[in-house]
């Protein structure tokens, strides 16, 4: 008989490592996320490349690249880890397990201004459930619950893509914020033409506030925030306010977000003459994914949080 090659083999521990191999590109930081030292990185792939029969990994300097029977494997790794974090999941649930860490993303103004309050109100419910909340635009919270950083997120903006749930939650209201010295700190409204004249801040591209805020001014008839005479761009509401108190420029932010500066009478707010701004913030999931148990139990208590608030306003 002809010789028979070995079957090819390789456990699911082996392939989370080769995985993270590939993701970061290096064995030294794919043992710090594997949890060991590099030496054993190294010897667990050189033994799954035995057991497959052939090179999975190149090395291009300091980067580490899959060959092409890498890349092959990849795929199926990735398809097979995703099987096994499913199968976890429903057991958990089905245990009722409620501990663990829950990894949540939240666009500036819930993840300034909303989400500490009621993460500070879960942990008294829940105390063996550690969040960790990172704040980013809308955007990248909507890509990295894609990639399956985050679990959940909260965002400013409704998004298109198919593969996310999306649940409303909050209600909120857009406002022009001037600093209490301004020459319009006494209106109550403004026309929208007046903007075009007057300094204004502007949020990072990717800001949910600005999206919205793009919509409404193109909904009125205008170019959108192009027309607006811009002096500058900033990446969180803090960073605007702070322009605004400054005598930088106006700008337009969430109603949350001035809460403080207005009462205080740092700031004025008003309002754009046929403008109305209310938009929503929502709860963002991947619909690919089942949600963990502690998951569902964070989706259920905003959820829950929302519908108080709506109620009492």
């Amino acid at each position: 008989m002809p010789d028979q090659k070995p079957a090819i083999d390789f456990d699911l521990r082996q392939l989370e490592i080769f995985r993270e191999v590939v993701d970061l590109k290096s064995f030294s930081r794919a043992a710090e996320a594997v949890h060991l030292v590099q030496a054993s990185v190294s010897e667990r792939i050189s033994t799954l490349e035995t057991l497959v029969g052939t090179r999975l990994l190149d090395r291009l300097g300091r980067t580490v690249v899959p060959t092409r029977a890498g890349e092959i494997l990849y795929k199926h790794a990735i398809l097979l880890l995703e099987m096994k974090r499913t199968a976890c999941l429903e057991m958990a649930g089905f245990l009722g397990v409620q501990q663990g860490e829950l990894m949540i993303g939240g666009s500036t103004v819930p993840g300034e201004y909303i989400l500490p309050g009621l993460i500070g109100r879960f942990g008294k419910r829940y105390p063996a459930i550690s969040v960790s909340l990172t704040i980013s635009d809308s955007s990248n919270v909507e890509q990295h619950v894609l990639d399956g950083t985050f679990e959940i997120g909260v965002v400013g903006s409704r998004g298109s893509d198919g593969r996310l749930i999306i649940r409303e939650l909050w209600k909120d209201e857009l406002v022009l914020a001037v600093p209490a010295d301004h020459p319009w700190a006494g209106k109550a409204t403004v026309p929208v033409e007046a903007l075009y004249e007057e300094p204004f801040i502007l949020r990072e591209k990717g800001s949910g506030t600005f999206r919205m805020f793009n919509h409404y001014l193109q909904e009125g008839g205008s170019e959108g925030i192009d027309q607006l005479k811009q002096v500058t761009r900033l990446s969180t509401s803090t960073a605007v306010k702070e322009g605004i108190k400054t005598g930088v420029g106006v700008s337009v932010l969430s109603s949350r977000a001035v809460e403080t500066e207005v009462a205080c009478g740092i700031l004025k707010v008003l309002r754009i003459k046929e403008l109305p701004m209310v938009r929503s913030f929502y709860l963002i999931r991947d619909r690919r994914r089942i949600a963990s148990p502690i998951c569902q139990i964070m989706v259920d208590f905003l959820q829950t949080s929302a519908t108080e608030e709506s109620t009492r306003g």
